[in-house]
């Protein structure tokens, strides 16, 4: 299952408060795309859900004057 998580508008530790959150209700195999804002989640939020047992399938940088990063990743075992 594909689910979008949107965490623009939180901070570090809350990018990843909320994003393990959601994970928590997820099955493993879902594949989630995070959207979030800033540098401190661009740098801290992939190593973290990794750290977690879960894999990052891809991570795209801003393109636009937005700011929102783009990563993709997949619900693991945890």
């Amino acid at each position: 299952m594909k689910h979008e998580l949107d965490i623009t508008k939180y901070f570090c530790p809350m990018t990843f408060v909320r994003t393990r959150l959601f994970m928590e209700k997820c099955t493993p195999g879902d594949q989630v795309t995070i959207l979030m804002q800033g540098e401190e989640p661009l740098q801290n939020l992939p190593k973290a859900i990794e750290e977690s047992g879960h894999q990052v399938l891809s991570l795209m940088a801003a393109s636009s004057a937005d700011g929102v990063h783009t990563l993709q990743m997949q619900v693991g075992p945890g």
